[in-house]
């Protein structure tokens, strides 16, 4: 039977699981995997939610409201958090390396056979790519759907370009300082807060570390002696890529004919920028002419900086155009 509903689909992909597999082997590694996947799975029905299918090292489930997924989606990070704690305890260091990663979309999607398909099915798909180690990201329309309480726990990422959709989404990234459950009462935060401004981005290339604060966009990166951020490799184009300010975040879009690829944290899974454009955030690697795993492949480590939450720096002007 179809039926067509407003819902709020959730997808998580548990990361770092590969040393699993190298220190136990594939048959106890694939156990220990599946064993966690299905002890965060739990998260979904405690929270009253659906949950549609597991996904290897992830899974996918839908909800009525918005505050039962983001509820799910805490508890989730909880759970793997005190797994992991319990394996530092025990001395289990193939365990110390899990992370989860969360997104959360709503939107009207197709009820089919126990699945569902729709636009906020792909973009919580496709949003988690863009999601750091311990993360979650939730849409616009999920954080519309939270008490006023609950809102004050996101800080905007800003429109993110997402693979397959030509409107880009506006995304919120759930603040790990105020992790308050869904039934505490109203933070300090008050209103849903936008990123406290970014005062600049930091580029690490081999022995080339700089600094640039929001005057010096853009940033061209290629191998251009004439490029604001000179990388001498045969794979990377003159003006291969090109970093831009936009008012309250850094867009990266690529100009090359090799591509540019995005990582964001240590394990996420990677963007390939085809002349497109997404928004840098956290921190991460971005791979120019060939991806991040590609060893040959130049990678140029990014860090975007809020000097507000680090302590007091030199100023730009000193460090970032020397």
């Amino acid at each position: 039977m179809t039926a067509i509903r407003e819902r709020t689909v959730l997808f998580a992909d548990l990361r770092g699981s590969t040393g699993l597999y190298e220190s136990l082997g594939n048959a106890e590694a694939s156990a220990l995997v599946t064993q966690t996947v299905g002890q965060i799975s739990e998260a979904v029905l405690e929270s009253g939610g659906q949950l549609i299918k597991t996904l290897g090292d992830g899974l996918m489930a839908a909800f009525d409201t918005p505050r039962d997924g983001v509820r799910a989606a805490q508890r989730m990070q909880d759970m793997l958090e005190r797994t992991v704690q319990r394996a530092r305890r025990l001395n289990n260091p193939a365990m110390l390396a899990l992370r989860l990663q969360v997104a959360l979309a709503r939107g009207e999607v197709v009820e089919l056979n126990s699945d569902c398909f729709g636009d906020a099915v792909n973009v919580a798909a496709r949003l988690i790519d863009h999601a750091g180690d311990g993360e979650t990201l939730i849409t616009a329309e999920v954080l519309a759907g939270l008490h006023h309480a609950s809102k004050g726990r996101f800080r905007s990422l800003d429109r993110i370009s997402v693979r397959g959709r030509i409107e880009p989404v506006h995304v919120y990234r759930m603040d790990a300082a105020a992790l308050l459950s869904a039934d505490d009462a109203a933070t300090q935060f008050g209103e849903p807060m936008r990123s406290v401004e970014p005062d600049g981005m930091r580029l690490t290339w081999g022995d080339l570390d700089r600094v640039f604060d929001i005057h010096a966009m853009p940033i061209v990166l290629g191998r251009s002696v004439q490029a604001t951020y000179c990388i001498t490799d045969a794979r990377v184009s003159r003006s291969h890529a090109r970093i831009d300010w936009q008012g309250s975040s850094f867009e990266l879009t690529d100009l090359s004919y090799n591509g540019t690829y995005v990582r964001f944290g240590e394990s996420g899974e990677m963007l390939s920028l085809k002349r497109g454009s997404c928004t840098l955030h956290g921190s991460g690697v971005i791979g120019l002419g060939g991806p991040p795993t590609d060893e040959q492949s130049p990678i140029v480590r990014f860090e975007v900086l809020h000097f507000a939450d680090t302590e007091p720096q030199q100023p730009f002007g000193l460090r970032g155009r020397r």
